[in-house]
């Protein structure tokens, strides 16, 4: 995926395999409240999860495992998770749950401010010349790959919701 990001934002070429330009789905969702916003995203999460499940197994199947791609979408017909995590632990060693966060977690992008300093030279009235350090916050886009689900990675960033007693 990062390839094909990389290709489509910096290339005029398409990406190897193919036919059209990549396409990516953004959303702006107006939630009535935090709590709705966090189900939201859990359940974002959560499909995050599962479908690269299902694409780790798959892919698995079609280059270690020898299937065509028809043969590996009718092996994993009807499968859940535990069956496909036994699949891929007990056919090619692979245990998922040490797979990427990455992967397992997808992507948050977060505004953050951040401090950032730098030095100046000022010039005073006796024409002196002092290097001066100037420290401003800029806000700042950050990637996480981490538990949206769970409380933890709300805790950490308390600034991403706003105040539910409005």
């Amino acid at each position: 995926m990062v390839k094909v990001m990389s290709l489509a934002l910096f290339s005029r070429e398409l990406p190897p395999g193919s036919k059209e330009e990549p396409g990516f789905d953004g959303r702006v969702i107006l939630y009535p409240s935090n709590r709705n916003l966090r189900d939201y995203l859990s359940w974002r999460q959560a499909d995050c999860h599962i479908n690269n499940l299902y694409n780790t197994v798959f892919w698995a199947l079609v280059q270690k495992g020898g299937l065509t791609t028809v043969q590996a979408d009718e092996r994993l017909k009807g499968t859940l998770a535990a069956d496909k995590n036994e699949i891929l632990f007990s056919e090619f060693d692979i245990n998922y749950n040490n797979e990427s966060a990455f992967h397992r977690k997808g992507t948050s992008l977060i505004w953050e401010k951040q401090d950032e300093t730098v030095t100046r030279c000022l010039i005073q009235p006796n024409q002196e010349r002092k290097e001066v350090p100037v420290t401003r916050s800029r806000r700042r886009v950050v990637a996480y790959h981490s538990d949206i689900i769970g409380d933890q990675f709300w805790e950490e960033h308390p600034d991403i919701l706003e105040d539910d007693n409005c």
